[in-house]
């Protein structure tokens, strides 16, 4: 995977604004450490297995639509 440029907030003097190439791969790695530390330890609320539910059943939806 290659570094994918995103718009950062800061802008150029012209007032474009300045794009800066993110590794996405690091960026995956560290959200992914940050998260097996701290989130993926918490149980799962309610509220987050009926969004999970609803999700499923969007996507089947989706694909017998298709």
């Amino acid at each position: 995977m290659k570094p994918s440029l995103v718009e950062s907030d800061a802008h150029l003097s012209a007032g474009r604004p300045l794009k800066r190439a993110v590794d996405t791969r690091q960026l995956g790695l560290t959200l992914r450490t940050v998260y097996e530390g701290s989130v993926d330890t918490q149980p799962i609320t309610d509220t987050h297995v009926e969004l999970l539910l609803r999700l499923r059943q969007k996507e089947r939806e989706l694909r017998r639509a298709i």
